[in-house]
């Protein structure tokens, strides 16, 4: 007989390794097959297929309780055992064999605690009886011995039972709890003294059953006489039993009365019972009633509660501080006051704020309390705005005619006074805070105080600018410098000595100095204070270009007023070009008239020395290139304006200088060099000590218009006498050369004429030269001209035989013209010398009078070598001596 899986030693490793940490022993580990109704229902055969697992029993010892289960373990994807149902032996109530089964090795095993009896319980199905009734046969021992009670056994033999238990004994493994420990023991069954015999039938019935078997051992021979024998016994038993019926009959009939009386009894009783059960049934309704109106008062107890947190809550919420009441009623503006003045706009602000949409609930917003307590605060809020308003348009009319009334705040004579507005933004400080609530409260108050406060203070500033700009001219000391630079009447040393007028510049440069960062500080603290909603016009604590002002008193950060924006997100915002052009609009009556004491500055300063414009111009440009493009617009402005005014003045100064060029036009009759152009390298070298590294553009105009009008001029006047117009010409070119050299050096504009005027004397001397060497060489240069005309048609050896060039011709005209020609040299030296006025012009003129001599003689003799080469004529090295010794 093959070996059963309960002896398997691995297997029973394994289950006691699939529940470690139990402290549950394996008392028996057996495989099986698992299945649901298999047997019977081969239609489900597919969907029932027979699973294997491990039924395995186990005990656990709990105090002096020994507690038994049956634990189902199945292999998992690695083949490794893991438990899978754990079944309580106590809860045990069936055992019952499949009759299905041919072979009797399936069974089920009921449990009374399963929570759907209506599932199938699984079947369980063994390799043989074996197996099975090892299995069975070790449950039904633990119930007795752990339990002290059988389940109910169903499809199995009793009989057969006891005797498959005498005949298989095998060896279990069991443990004695010794002192020392578990230790295992081998014993046979019959030793365990718990046997399905001696469970199932006790030794005396079965001693009982083997006399009454002997009794009939010795007829069982003779079958008719044992049968006949039964029949006899069977009917004196019944027999029997008839007498012993009737002899009970009395007893019957007393256990009949008992019953009809338990049966009134249980009349009666059903009775009162249905009567308390109605009873019950209206005392549950009355109960169930008295609950629900508990609950709904409960639940309305409930809700009163919540319904006065929330009034509660509400009513703090309308509630109207008396003193915040008070401050904005009738409360003073004083200074002392306005910390209760800035809590009451506080409490004001988010009491507004509280009953709006976003911050209070919909539900309420319909509430007749709330519509008035919003109309009350309302009427708060414009009374208090209406109060605020009126009170700061006062103070700033108050504060600025304060300070006009007093002189020592202006500049006077002989005491030139910066402008001091640190204790003017110090009271204005004070309420910047109540402007920002003002703001939040009601932004359209902000205009009329913004208006109110430009009003205001540009009395001051014009009065400031004003009063400085007239001290400012007085102190100045500067002689006056005369306009008529290029006058021809005039001396062509008159300006060489010019008096030094730079003390006008420094004033204007002052007046920039002192009022520009005034100006854009005071746009910075003005956009700041009205709560305009614009980027910073200079940093806190900054100053145009970057440097401290010098009218600054050492509050580095003047324009921070030192409060916190109330709307956080107005901060955030990027730049708002609504808001910029409201503050543009305000600027400019912030500002607006005090330009003219500027554009006063500016007409003196061209007065006493037009060249001053320059100097002006490039102090402008420096303020103007520190303003940002997009912040303080009126003071960008106002620089915009003084450089257009400075560049028109200068635009005038430059054209009275071109009338004064072109008056030189009228002279009939004019020799030597024209007086205004020494006199414009003079003005030129002092524009340029003007610049002073500004101005560039404005100058290199000036010089492209001087410099225009006067080589237009020059051309005109050399016209009026055409017979010395190459003389005249090239002095005066060369004198423009001459006094321009070292400015043309450095300067590009002035460089460009330079070369203009070099060009055009050359061209002037070139023309001048040719006429004196024509006039005393000219039948010379004509006899050669008529020969090279004839060579573009006639053959060399045919020209001496034309009319007036033979070689007869020749010989009269060498006689006419180079027989004296060291006396028609002289000649024409003497002519060149006659009517120049600049004898420097004189050695360089000669010279090239010669080289162009030489080179036209040459040409000649290269011309009578060719034609007439038996003709000998002076050579080019003698006449290249002869006027070297000249």
């Amino acid at each position: 007989m093959a070996k059963s899986s309960a002896d398997d030693e691995e297997l029973r490793r394994a289950c006691e390794a699939a529940i470690e940490g139990t402290k549950q022993k394996i008392v028996m580990s057996i495989r099986v097959a698992k299945s649901r109704g298999i047997w019977g229902k081969a239609g489900k055969l597919g969907r029932q297929m027979a699973k294997p697992r491990v039924l395995a029993l186990s005990t656990k010892l709990k105090g002096q309780r020994t507690k038994a289960f049956l634990r189902v373990l199945k292999y998992s994807n690695g083949g490794v055992l893991e438990p899978a149902k754990l079944y309580k032996l106590k809860h045990l109530s069936k055992v019952e064999v499949i009759a299905n089964d041919p072979s009797g090795c399936t069974f089920t095993l009921g449990f009374d605690n399963l929570r759907s009896q209506s599932v199938a319980p699984p079947q369980w199905t063994m390799r043989n009886i074996d197996d099975r009734n090892r299995l069975l046969l070790c449950i039904l021992n633990i119930c007795k011995d752990v339990l002290g009670r059988l389940p109910k056994v169903v499809g199995i033999d009793v009989v057969e039972m006891a005797l498959w238990a005498k005949e298989n004994t095998p060896s279990v493994s069991t443990q004695k709890n010794l002192e020392d420990g578990p230790v295992a023991a081998t014993v046979t069954e019959t030793e365990l003294k718990v046997t399905v015999e001696k469970e199932l039938v006790s030794q005396a019935e079965e001693e009982d059953m083997e006399a009454l078997l002997d009794t009939y051992v010795m007829g069982i021979g003779e079958a008719e006489a044992f049968s006949e024998r039964l029949k006899r016994e069977l009917l004196a038993l019944e027999a029997a039993n008839v007498h012993a019926i009737l002899e009970s009959e009395p007893l019957i009939d007393e256990v009949l009365q008992g019953l009809e009386a338990a049966t009134n009894c249980v009349d009666d009783m059903d009775e009162w019972l249905g009567i308390f059960n109605v009873k019950l049934r209206h005392m549950r309704e009355d109960i169930e009633s008295i609950e629900t109106r508990n609950n709904k008062l409960e639940m309305q107890s409930v809700n009163n509660k919540t319904l006065l947190v929330e009034l509660d809550k509400l009513l703090e919420r309308l509630h109207i501080p008396s003193e915040y009441a008070a401050s904005l009623t009738g409360g003073s503006f004083d200074e002392a006051r306005m910390l209760q003045n800035i809590e009451a706009c506080e409490w004001l602000t988010g009491a507004l704020r509280g009953l709006e949409t976003p911050n209070f609930d919909p539900n309420y917003a319909k509430m007749r309390a709330v519509k008035e307590k919003r109309a009350e605060l309302e009427k708060l809020k414009s009374t208090f705005v209406r109060r605020a308003s009126e009170f700061l348009r006062n103070y700033f009319a108050n504060l600025v005619d304060f300070m006009i009334s007093d002189k020592t705040f202006f500049s006077q004579r002989g005491q030139l006074k910066r402008p001091d507005h640190a204790d003017l933004r110090y009271k204005c400080r004070t309420y910047a805070r109540l402007l920002q609530h003002l703001k939040s409260l009601d932004k359209n108050c902000l205009g009329p105080l913004r208006k109110a406060y430009c009003i205001s203070l540009n009395l001051l500033l014009r009065r400031e600018a004003r009063e400085f700009a007239n001290e400012l001219r007085a102190s100045t000391k500067a002689s006056k410098n005369p306009t008529v630079w290029l006058e021809a009447s005039t001396g062509s040393g008159q300006n060489t000595n010019a008096a030094d007028t730079s003390t006008v510049s420094d004033a204007y440069a002052k007046m920039l100095t002192i009022f520009i960062p005034l100006l854009v500080d005071e746009s910075s603290f003005f956009a700041h204070f009205m709560c305009f909603e614009v980027p910073a016009l200079v940093a806190p604590g900054g100053h145009v270009n970057g440097s401290k002002p010098a009218y600054d008193n050492g509050d580095a950060n003047d324009d921070d007023l030192g409060i916190m924006d109330i709307d956080e997100n107005d901060s955030k915002n990027g730049k708002n070009s609504a808001e910029l052009a409201a503050l543009n609009d305000s600027l400019q009556d912030l500002l607006d008239g005090i330009q003219e004491d500027f554009y006063a500055v500016v007409e003196w300063a061209y007065k006493i020395d037009p060249l001053r414009c320059i100097s002006m111009h490039g102090i402008t440009e420096r303020y103007l290139s520190g303003q940002k493009a997009d912040a303080a617009g009126f003071v960008r402005l106002l620089l915009g304006d003084l450089e257009s005014r400075i560049s028109l003045q200068f635009g005038r100064f430059v054209d009275e200088a071109c009338h004064q060029i072109e008056r030189n036009e009228r002279n009939v009759r004019q020799m030597g060099v024209l007086s205004y152009i020494p006199r414009f390298a003079i003005l030129a070298t002092r524009m340029e000590q003007y610049i002073q590294g500004q101005s560039r553009d404005l100058v290199d105009q000036a010089y492209t218009k001087f410099v225009s009008i006067m080589f237009v001029t020059l051309e005109k006047i050399s016209q009026t006498d055409p017979k010395y117009a190459d003389m005249f010409l090239l002095e005066n070119y060369a004198a423009f050369q001459n006094s321009l050299y070292d400015l043309a050096n450095i300067v590009p504009t002035l460089a460009k004429f330079y070369h203009q005027a070099s060009e055009a004397y050359e061209q002037a001397s070139t023309r001048h030269i040719t006429v004196i060497i024509y006039s005393q060489f000219e039948r010379l240069f004509q006899f050669a001209r008529r020969i090279e005309d004839l060579m573009y048609t006639l053959a060399p050896e045919e020209i001496p035989f034309q009319l007036g060039l033979s070689k007869m011709d020749l010989r009269k005209m060498l006689k006419s013209s180079v027989s004296g020609v060291d006396k028609n040299i002289g000649v024409m030296y003497k002519k060149l010398q006659k009517n120049l006025t600049s004898e420097e012009l004189l050695p360089s003129l000669w010279d090239k009078c010669k080289k162009e001599f030489l080179v036209k003689y040459e040409s000649f003799a290269q011309l009578v070598a060719k034609i007439y080469p038996t003709e000998t004529i002076p050579s080019v090295v003698e006449m290249r001596e002869l006027l070297a010794s000249m």
